[in-house]
């Protein structure tokens, strides 16, 4: 009896120890480092706790988090779409009738962008989309803490054309197809003639 009650003593004046050892030696903060810095994971004593948002924990150089698109730099290539796995990526594109503009890097834009829209809910951070860009238009951003109060509110439009834009430059499209339809047939005719 006497045993069980001086073992129950000492059980207890371990477990006792140990927390207050933690006590005492959290009277200092741990020290942001960078995930670089050689000491990262050495340092076990002080505060673990991060107090968010004041502080936050370093993210990695090459961390794959929020995606973000650079509308003024996208061909609309369509390239990011079809290599994402899980489809998140949803592009709707209209030919120009003559050459809109040009990149940051001087690639020729002929494509217009009514729609560009990434599903962040699905999105797997596979980090294929920004590989594939021939204009690394579309990047990850070192951005992770997107809080949102509805799931619907996680899919970004990026695209910065109206409805309205959109289908007069549909319209222009289509007069000018039957422009160069109409100028077919009368060479047609022409030919015939001759």
């Amino acid at each position: 009896m006497i045993k069980r009650a001086l073992n129950g003593f000492t059980t207890a004046w371990k477990g006792l120890s140990l927390t207050l050892k933690h006590f005492f030696n959290a009277k200092a903060d741990k020290k942001i480092k960078s995930v670089e810095h050689s000491g990262y994971f050495d340092q076990t004593e002080g505060i673990v706790t991060v107090q968010y948002p004041k502080e936050t924990i370093p993210v990695p150089e090459v961390g794959r988090y929020q995606l973000h698109v650079e509308i003024d730099d996208c061909i609309v290539c369509d390239l990011c779409a079809k290599i994402c796995p899980v489809n998140c990526i949803d592009i709707e594109s209209i030919k120009a009738t003559e050459a809109i503009g040009k990149t940051s890097d001087g690639s020729v834009k002929r494509l217009y962008a009514p729609k560009f829209d990434i599903d962040m809910a699905k999105c797997m951070y596979c980090g294929l989309c920004t590989t594939v860009c021939p204009t690394e238009c579309i990047t990850m951003t070192s951005e992770y803490d997107r809080s949102v109060p509805h799931i619907s509110d996680l899919n970004y439009k990026f695209a910065n054309m109206t409805e309205a834009e959109a289908e007069e430059k549909r319209q222009a499209l289509e007069q000018q197809l039957a422009e160069r339809q109409a100028a077919k047939l009368a060479a047609l005719k022409q030919d015939n003639k001759e």
